[in-house]
């Protein structure tokens, strides 16, 4: 499985945004954004003014790094979305929100999307009663989201509950009991993305 392994916390620098990595610790006062939000690198302070193509490059990359994903993947995203109908941004954004490491994220199953997308391919998650362990899955409406029936992986995941770090969007459903699970009651959209973003200047972008 491919992944971006450079530091997080340049990511936020770079955008000039809080993107949420790293879980609890972006809402403390060790997080590096808060610390230093000025740009990475030695001339980072002396950031200039960015060209068109820079401001509509940063919108996307601000996203890829919000959800994880590397160029290949989200540019199937994006074809996926001019293909569906209705507003390509929107639709975009929604695909995104509906794969199934930021399903368990949203869920508060995982601290951060990297945990949640090392909790499903590690083989900790199920869709429906069927153990999925690839995080780009899509969700549907009305599947169920559950932890495997294992005590290592509720162990886990119960820490996780127990922290609180975020609240469980209305798109989802969290159940609780002695085996954690959520369900999709409809499916998510752009208006339910934690991310402040243009999505038709990625729009712009993609389609040149």
């Amino acid at each position: 499985m491919a992944r971006n392994t450079e530091a997080v916390c340049r990511k936020c620098r770079r955008e000039g945004v809080k993107l949420s990595l790293k879980g609890s610790r972006c809402g403390t006062d060790k997080c590096a954004f808060t610390r230093r939000s000025n740009a990475p690198g030695m001339h980072g302070a002396r950031k200039g003014k960015l060209t068109d193509y820079g401001i509509h490059l940063r919108e996307k990359q601000k996203v890829k790094n919000f959800y994880g994903v590397l160029e290949k993947q989200f540019r199937k995203y994006f074809t996926m979305a001019e293909r569906a109908k209705g507003n390509t941004g929107k639709v975009l954004m929604g695909l995104l929100e509906r794969r199934l490491d930021n399903i368990v994220y949203r869920l508060g199953f995982g601290a951060s999307r990297s945990q949640s997308r090392q909790w499903v391919a590690h083989g900790h998650i199920q869709v429906n009663g069927r153990r999925v362990d690839i995080p780009s899955y899509l969700v549907r409406q009305g599947d169920i989201i559950s932890v495997r029936n294992r005590p290592t992986s509720k162990k886990a995941i119960k820490q996780v509950i127990d922290d609180g770090i975020h609240e469980v969007p209305d798109f989802l459903l969290r159940d609780e009991g002695e085996t954690p699970k959520g369900t999709v009651m409809r499916l998510p959209t752009a208006e339910d993305v934690l991310l402040d973003v243009n999505s038709a200047l990625i729009v712009e972008l993609c389609s040149k």
